[in-house]
């Protein structure tokens, strides 16, 4: 992920994932503020403009990382735990821009060209964790990195919070149910999963411009998200994207009633 070096199609999902922050970040009343979300993209060599034409479809994959973002920030700071782990973190700035708890550790796991993009960016910008951070390499559909995870210092007997953010329509049904079985197997009693109620990529809108970023969509779990959980040991709350839309005082581009975010308890 240099501007020397070709971009894999998921190093491009994280980088237009920093791009919609960015945008969010320059609004004179932005839902959250991450400074950091701009350096990646140009740091990438790509323009902060949006790319492709506006399309409803479009627009609402904007408005939906908007308000996942800041959801996800608010619901992973009240989880009331010392040992948070980012699923897939790509080029979150969690670590870096949000008031933790003392006493909070956070785990980001990631392939490591992603990582190692992130903190050559984060270095130049001398940026400083605001909270105990390691950054793991792993490969999520490797059955390993639970091992590596416990390695580095995870402590499967403490309640923790989970973020997996945009991630399970990137996986098979059989690779989300493996990898949330595993994160199951490490949440002590108490510990919150945050993850987005699962969509029906069969009936993706076709948008040429997005093409390529839809054909890596799997579907996950679908949208039976929240029953698989609550079926596998959770107990699932699920927040449309409209609800959140009318909490925060933003009108979204098209309605939407299939998206969702979900808040799940271990039991």
């Amino acid at each position: 992920m240099t501007t020397s070096e070709p971009l894999s199609p998921v190093s491009r999902t994280a980088l237009s994932v920093a791009r919609v922050r960015a945008f969010e970040s320059s609004r004179p009343d932005p839902l959250f503020f991450d400074p950091y979300a701009a350096a990646f993209v140009t740091a990438a060599g790509l323009s902060l403009a949006p790319s492709g034409p506006a399309t409803g479809f479009a627009k609402s994959l904007v408005a939906h990382g908007i308000l996942r973002t800041r959801f996800y920030d608010e619901r992973l700071l009240a989880a009331g735990a010392d040992q948070v782990v980012l699923l897939a973190a790509g080029l979150d700035a969690r670590a870096y821009r949000l008031d933790w708890p003392s006493g909070t550790r956070v785990f980001e796991l990631d392939l490591g060209p992603v990582l190692e993009f992130k903190e050559k960016v984060l270095d130049g910008l001398g940026a400083v964790p605001r909270v105990e951070r390691t950054a793991l390499p792993a490969d999520l559909v490797d059955p390993r990195w639970p091992d590596r995870l416990v390695e580095a210092g995870f402590d499967p007997a403490r309640p923790s919070a989970w973020l997996a953010e945009g991630l399970l329509v990137y996986l098979t049904a059989e690779e989300a149910a493996a990898l949330l079985t595993a994160v199951a197997a490490l949440a002590a009693p108490g510990s919150r999963l945050l993850v987005e109620q699962g969509r029906d990529v069969s009936r993706t809108p076709d948008d040429p411009a997005r093409a390529e970023l839809i054909a890596l969509w799997r579907g996950g779990l679908g949208p039976g998200t929240d029953g698989w959980l609550d079926r596998h040991g959770w107990s699932a709350e699920v927040t449309s994207l409209a609800r959140l839309a009318e909490a925060y005082g933003r009108r979204l581009p098209e309605p939407d009633a299939t998206t969702a975010f979900i808040e799940a308890v271990r039991s």
